[in-house]
This record gives structure tokens, C-alpha cells and sequence, in this order.
């Protein structure tokens, strides 16, 4: 019998963007832009840092598992605190909901070209993954209802979607949901929620109860808490019970707890940071067209670029490195044609678009 079972020795785990300091201690460069990740140009809250000072000094007790967070995530959504979970990220707490709900006979159903996490949690799993191919780099929900069988568990659906800004509407939305089984779990994950909230069409998840879906949001995007690994689910308070029962009883740790406290108070700078995205969208999507690049029109904090071909992307992807800047390539995804561009400061687009001309000129002349 071996010690590792097949499904988890052929797993690729989750790779993540290249990290600055590395392509400075390759490279030997000082000024180093990632735009990878999808993190926040800002940086973090002030008041969310400030909480995390303000809570170091009883760092040898244990956390109480979220708990104050919960109650205050509750108060704000007019919820019980039956109805949220926290978690060290969202995906831990999606890690969680498969390790809760699926069985070993049951199915995983989602979109291809969507989160690589979900890809990892749902294979580590052992069980049968089915995946819709992308519909105009959308999710093609009729194709996804027309999926579900009675081993369909859990349907990861990503609003808007990761790596693709795109989203589905409400309209879009409600009709899915009529062919949802209620064998059939929604995970329905929010990570780029603040960034859609203003578009009218969007399906805020807080404004249905359907008893069969858990929302995931985070704070690791537009708060700028990603070094924090802090997150939160609402769902029907049967679902969270059932999870609670699983999660690590003392994640999230205590700073990591205080920080999300103090980033939900802080109003100021979460205006700040979907204006700045707001308009580093337009600059963005406006130069990367007039460089000729195909841009996939996005509601969240990035862009995908399409380009001819995987060889393409590699070889852009190197060239913009040794300039200084980090893209993300989407091989991972499902989309090996595709790169992921973060929406920076005005400095660090324009920086981006300075080193993508030069890449393309370069293109232009090599034999």
C-alpha cells in the first residue's frame, strides 16, 4: 500500500506570485514593481496596523478562535453570529467546506479558468472535479446548472471571477439558482467584492438567504491585510455550526483578528483604495489597449491580457522581470495564453506601461 495516495503525489501545489526580494537578489535590481497578486498599492489600514501593535503584548495566550470579530462582522450584517465564520484567509475556510461536506462519492463542479486554489483543495480531496470551459472569459452558469448531477456536492462559483475581473449578474444569478438542487452546495466567493459593489447589476450574495450558499470575503485584497491571512463566510448557521466542528478551534491568530476589527472601522481608507483602483482601471485598460494588447474589461483590482500564445506570455513575463516587474502568468489557471496584471499606484502603472513598450519594441525587431 503506498504512504502517499496517487491524488495527492500528482498534485501541483499553489504557486504564488513572485516575491519582490527575490527578483532583487536574482536580478540585482532596487526598484521593483509586483503586480502579481492583486494585493493593495496602499499598503494597509493605519488604524488596522495600529491594532496590531495595540495587540502584541499577550501574545503567549491563545486566540478565542474569531470570536470577536465574528460579533462584530454579525453587527454589521445584521446577521446572528451563528450565521459567520472567520478564518485565516478564505481559503482556509474553503478548505474547510471541503473537508466538511464532500464525501468521497461526490463531485466538485466549477468553471474552468477560475481560482487555482479551489483546484488544489477540490484535487487534494480525491474526489471527481467537473469544469466548464469559460464562456467570453465568463462563467457560463446555464452551461454549469446543466452540469449538476445528484454527485454534484459543491459548486465553486468566484464573483467577480479570479483571473478574469469578470462577473455574473443578478439577473444571471437568480435563474441559476433555480436549478440548484438543494443537495448542492454554493461556495460563492466574494474576495473582489468591495471592488464590484457600485456596479447595479452585481449580485451582492448578502442580499439573497438562500439556505445552500456560503459567501467567502477577505480582508487580503482591498483592506491590504494579505500578510495577516485573515478571512470570513456567512452562511446558514446549520452550515457554520457543521464547520466549526472542523476549523482550527484558535485560527485566526490575535493580531491577525484585530487587524480585520480595525480595517472594518476604517472607512476612509477603504474609499481610498477602490478610488485609486477606480481609476487605475481606466488608466490601465486604456494604455494596455493602445499598446494593441486584447484586455478583458474587469470589475475587480486586475486585468487579463490575452495574448497568442503560451510561449507569448512567457516571454513577456521574462522580459517585463529583468525590467523590474512582476506579472502573473495563468498556465495554473487553465489559461496558458493569459497574464494577470494588478491595478497599481499611478507610479507603478505607468512604470508597468513604460516596461511593456519597451518589451513590445524589442518584439518587433528580434528575428
Amino acid at each position: 500500500m503506498p504512504l502517499v495516495p496517487p491524488y495527492i503525489e500528482t498534485l501541483e501545489p499553489y504557486k504564488p506570485g513572485k516575491p519582490i526580494r527575490e527578483l532583487q537578489e536574482e536580478l540585482g535590481l532596487t526598484d521593483v514593481v509586483k503586480l502579481a497578486s492583486n494585493e493593495n498599492p496602499l499598503g494597509p489600514s493605519p488604524l488596522a496596523v495600529e491594532a496590531v501593535r495595540n495587540n502584541c503584548s499577550e501574545l503567549q495566550l491563545y486566540p478565542n478562535g474569531g470570536l470577536d470579530l465574528r460579533q462584530v462582522l454579525a453587527e454589521r450584517f445584521h446577521l446572528k453570529i451563528g450565521n459567520v465564520i472567520t478564518g485565516s484567509g478564505s481559503e482556509s475556510i474553503m478548505s474547510n467546506i471541503i473537508r466538511t461536506f464532500l464525501a468521497d462519492n461526490e463531485e466538485v463542479l466549477t468553471s474552468e479558468g477560475t481560482f487555482v486554489g479551489l483546484y488544489v483543495l477540490a484535487r487534494s480531496r480525491g474526489v471527481r472535479m467537473v469544469t466548464v470551459p469559460l464562456r467570453h472569459y465568463h462563467f457560463d452558469l446555464p452551461a454549469i446548472a446543466r452540469a449538476i448531477t445528484e454527485k454534484t456536492k459543491i459548486i465553486y462559483l468566484a464573483n467577480p471571477n479570479n483571473p478574469t475581473g469578470t462577473l455574473f449578474t443578478k439577473k444571471e444569478f437568480d435563474l441559476f439558482m433555480k436549478s440548484v438542487p438543494s443537495h448542492a452546495l454554493i461556495i460563492l466567493d466574494e474576495a473582489y467584492f468591495e471592488y464590484a459593489a457600485a456596479n447595479p447589476e452585481y449580485p451582492d450574495s448578502m442580499e439573497y438567504r438562500y439556505d445552500n450558499v456560503i459567501t467567502l470575503r477577505t480582508f487580503s485584497k482591498v483592506y491590504g491585510l494579505a500578510g495577516m491571512r485573515i478571512g470570513y463566510g456567512f452562511a446558514h448557521d446549520e452550515l457554520i455550526a457543521n464547520l466549526l466542528k472542523v476549523k482550527l478551534p484558535f485560527e485566526p491568530s490575535t493580531p491577525a483578528q484585530a487587524a480585520g476589527i480595525a480595517a472594518l472601522d476604517d472607512n476612509g481608507f477603504l474609499a481610498r483604495a477602490v478610488a485609486i483602483n477606480t481609476e487605475g482601471k481606466v488608466f490601465l485598460g486604456q494604455a494596455l489597449e493602445n499598446l494593441g494588447l486584447e484586455v478583458v474589461p474587469t470589475e475587480a483590482n486586475f486585468f487579463l491580457v490575452s495574448l497568442e500564445s503560451e510561449q507569448e506570455v512567457q516571454r513577456m513575463y521574462d522580459a517585463l522581470l529583468q525590467l523590474g516587474v512582476i506579472i502573473r502568468p495563468l498556465r495554473a489557471f487553465g489559461l496558458p495564453h493569459c497574464l494577470r496584471i494588478t491595478i497599481g499606484t499611478q507610479a507603478q502603472n505607468e512604470k508597468l506601461i513604460h516596461a511593456l513598450r519597451v518589451v513590445l519594441e524589442q518584439s518587433k525587431v528580434e528575428p
